[in-house]
């Protein structure tokens, strides 16, 4: 099976390694043609300096880019993926999008004979790197299981959520389960700290009990030393809570907690934390406390 990749940043880049480390002829395209020449002489995959070079032969062609916008110049331009594939390929995003635009894309792909499938992920960088993504899948069952040897590549977990756009509205729980989450560590850590608390102690003690999270194992010792310069940034998070939002409001809902931390990690980004890891909503949090 041959596979191409769009998209190496910090996801994208280990992920296609982790295809050439599984055996697949692997194929990639970098916006920077600079970061694809250090990602092909690194894992040994062929680098393309168009995005038709690098699907024309493809089995299946993965995106992981930023936006929705970023994935339509990736994929329904007139130089994207779609226009160059050949039919009966799969066009997998791996991308966090709205469920619309994963529609869009499944019927701009199905008017070529191309497969399509949604198919955000979860882990962060770290879930990268060491190959243990969540994958969250909207399409058919077909297609699902012709890409489980992809998947296995990169993923520890692969779950088909239903029809096209249902693995994005998956991700989008997911991000607000995050938000909640940091929320409530953020407020217990300002608790922890002000009442003398001994975090790395509190932390092992908590970690395996019901308050027990990957948030508070991976972040919660970091956050009470206001260490935020890894991880997800929240420039991304904004992106991801407004999908969030609008999808409620599509389904008519109201979100108050993660309307909230969407207005903070704004706020944040405002003052110069654009990069910073999600867990910095602990800084908002915190100056709100002392209000």
């Amino acid at each position: 099976m041959k596979v191409s990749f769009i998209g190496l940043g910090v996801m994208g880049y280990p992920m296609a390694g982790h295809l050439v480390q599984a055996g697949f002829e692997v194929f990639v395209f970098n916006r920077t043609t600079e970061k694809a020449v250090r990602w092909s002489n690194e894992f040994g995959g062929r680098h393309c300096v168009t995005i038709a070079e690098c699907v024309q032969d493809a089995d299946v062609v993965a995106v992981c880019v930023g936006n929705d916008d970023d994935v339509r110049q990736m994929t329904t331009a007139d130089s994207g993926a779609i226009s160059h594939m050949k039919s009966g390929a799969i066009l997998v995003d791996h991308t966090t999008t709205s469920a619309e635009l994963a529609e869009e894309l499944s019927k701009a792909a199905q008017a070529r004979g191309i497969g399509f499938m949604d198919a955000p992920v979860s882990g962060g960088q770290a879930g990268a790197e060491n190959g243990g993504l969540t994958i969250m899948c909207g399409g058919d069952e077909a297609t699902f299981e012709q890409l489980q040897p992809v998947f296995a590549a990169y993923g520890k977990s692969s779950v088909l959520m239903g029809a096209v756009g249902q693995g994005q509205r998956a991700k989008m729980v997911n991000q607000i389960c995050i938000a909640g989450v940091l929320t409530g560590l953020s407020e217990g850590l300002l608790l922890a700290q002000k009442s003398g608390l001994n975090i790395p102690a509190l932390v092992d003690c908590l970690k395996n009990g019901a308050a027990g999270s990957w948030q508070m194992e991976n972040r919660a010792n970091t956050m009470a030393q206001d260490k935020f310069d890894f991880g997800f940034a929240i420039d991304w998070m904004i992106k991801d809570l407004g999908f969030c939002i609008d999808e409620a409001s599509r389904q008519g809902l109201q979100l108050p907690l993660t309307e909230q931390s969407l207005e903070r990690y704004k706020q944040l980004s405002q003052q110069g934390e654009s990069r910073s890891d999600t867990s910095v909503l602990l800084k908002a949090i915190r100056a709100d406390a002392d209000k």
